[in-house]
Order: C-alpha cells, then structure tokens, then sequence
C-alpha cells in the first residue's frame, strides 16, 4: 500500500528545487545531479515552485523531512524551538540555508507586542538572518549584544549585527564596547567596571530571549579564523577539552564552560545554563555538530535552526 501522496511528493520535490535555486544559488544543472533528475525535470521543478506560490522573497513551503527532523530535534533533545532549513547541497555555505528561517522565527519574536529586551551573538549565521530580515520599525523592543567587538587590532568586528539590526529595525541598541580578547584578566575586569558597560551587561543577562551563533573550536574555530586568538592560544584550549563556543565563551564536550586563564581573558557575557527563556541557537555545518551537541547536553541553548544535513548528524549521534 502506497501512503505517499504523489501531489505532496511534487510539491516537496518543487519546494527544494526553489530553495536551492533562489536561496541556494545553485544552477539546474546542480540541482539535476543533487536531486538525481535529468536538467529538464529541475528546470520544470524551479518553474513550478514560482508558478504555484512556492516562492516569493522566501520559500513558502515547508519540506516534509525538515518538519520531521524538527520534531525529532524537539523530542530527542527536549528543545522548546527546532527549525531545520533545506540542505543546499554540498560546497554552500549552512549560513545561506539558515538565514531566511531564522530571519522568519526572529520576526515572530518581533512581532509581539509586549516589548522585548533581544540578546545577539556575532558571526556568520547571525550576519546571513539580518540580511534576510524585512526592514520595519519595532521602537518598543531593544537589542543588545552579548560580546564584545574589538578585534585585538582595535577594529570592529566584521560580523557584529547589532547595529545592521538597529538600521533595519530603528530598536534602541545596546553594542558591547570592549575587545573580544583582553590583554589580561586584570583589564577586562576593568572594563567590565566601567558604568556604561555594565549597563549593558545588565541588560544583556536580562534578555529575554538570545540569538546566538554556536562556534566550533576545531582548526576553522570562528574565534581563531577572524583574529582574536591565535593557533598557540587556540591549541591551549583544544587541549583542554575546548568543544564549542558561545558569544565567546568556551565549554567542553558535555557543555561545561572552561575556566583558564585565557578564558578568563574572552569578553562575552556567558549564557549560563537552563535559563528560562529562548536560547536560540544558529548553526549549521558537520564541523559544529560536536559543538551543538556540547551546547545541547550543557543546557546552554534550548532551541536550534539549522539545516537538514546537521539535523540528521546530531539525530544520528
């Protein structure tokens, strides 16, 4: 007995042949040999997703494997929140799978009327949602950041998202004005005791809901890859255990925060474990599955958008 419906397989089909070519950016060519199907059926799969509505900005067609991958995401990890994206096949960046969904569970978050204080890491995936945010004004909300922005060059970091947020928003904007790494533990104390920064400090342990990237600590560590450690002092913390990486701040495979003197030198503000409200996680890719699972089994995050290929690495786990 067949139980597939064959309408609702060509809508799935058509569905990720639209997200791979408006969001993925793959030719058809690609998307044939990914989906295993001649150029032409790709070609009438694409036309199809645009003619029935599939596609406007963002796909409007939810595959039925992410929303199964979603589901066993919430029960197998207990998640309050699981969004799993297309996978675009290999070669593309998860950022650009990820951006359009987190962007769309952001804005629900935006959209309720009592206001919000909203925590924000840094890095790529955060960059890609805000990029795939529609510009509106929320002046009720406020967005903070929880980590600092100083590359040890004293310039800014190239993914801070705080203040592409505050444009495309109008939010009032909390940045974090001190370096991601200090030279000491003694000088971020300092800064730490500045009254402005601890403001936002306040602020940002106050929030009530985060959006963070979950960085992995291998050789393509975020935290080494963008400058503000360097391979000796990167190494010092993989022999530690180093796992994975919130808004700067380190922890091990069983999601337990590292306290070394170079950690104690990193400038987040750390999220501690089971906080009551939304910890949203966005990360996608097989290097951070051992860091999404470290931040899962730690109870740092207790939600996750990623795509369908990370989904089903940390399901098979």
């Amino acid at each position: 007995m067949n139980l597939i419906d064959p309408e609702t397989s060509k809508h799935d089909d058509a569905a990720r042949a639209g997200w791979m070519y408006y969001v993925g950016g793959m030719t058809q060519d690609q998307i044939a040999t990914e989906l295993g199907v001649s150029r032409q059926r790709a070609q009438r799969l694409v036309s199809r997703a645009m003619a029935e509505g599939l596609i406007h900005v963002r796909l409007e067609h939810k595959i039925g494997s992410c929303l199964a991958a979603e589901a066993a995401l919430k029960r197998r990890f207990g998640l309050t929140e699981a969004r799993v994206a297309p996978y675009l096949g290999a070669g593309v960046d998860p950022a650009r799978a990820t951006a359009a969904i987190a962007a769309e569970l952001l804005e629900s978050y935006l959209a309720r009327p009592d206001p919000l204080v909203i925590g924000f890491g840094t890095g790529r995936s955060l960059a890609a949602m805000v990029a795939e945010l529609a510009a509106a004004p929320y002046e009720r909300h406020k967005v903070v950041s929880l980590i600092g922005n100083i590359a040890p060059d004293g310039s800014a970091s190239f993914y801070d998202v705080i203040l592409r947020l505050a444009d495309k928003l109008h939010v009032p904007h909390y940045p974090m004005p001190v370096p991601v790494l200090s030279e000491t533990a003694e000088e971020r104390a300092l800064f730490y005791a500045l009254g402005p920064v601890k403001a936002v400090v306040d602020l940002a342990r106050n929030a009530d809901v985060v959006f963070c990237g979950v960085g992995q600590m291998g050789g393509d560590a975020p935290l080494y890859k963008d400058g503000f450690v360097t391979r000796d002092q990167l190494a010092e913390m993989q022999a530690r255990g180093a796992t994975g990486e919130l808004v700067g701040c380190v922890f091990d495979a069983g999601g337990v925060y590292l306290d070394t003197p170079l950690t104690a030198r990193l400038g987040g503000v750390r999220i501690e474990p089971a906080r009551s409200g939304p910890v949203i996680g966005i990360a996608a890719g097989t290097s951070k599955v051992p860091a999404i699972r470290a931040a899962i089994a730690g109870r740092l995050i207790n939600g996750l958008v990623t795509d369908e290929a990370t989904a089903e690495a940390l399901l098979a786990g």
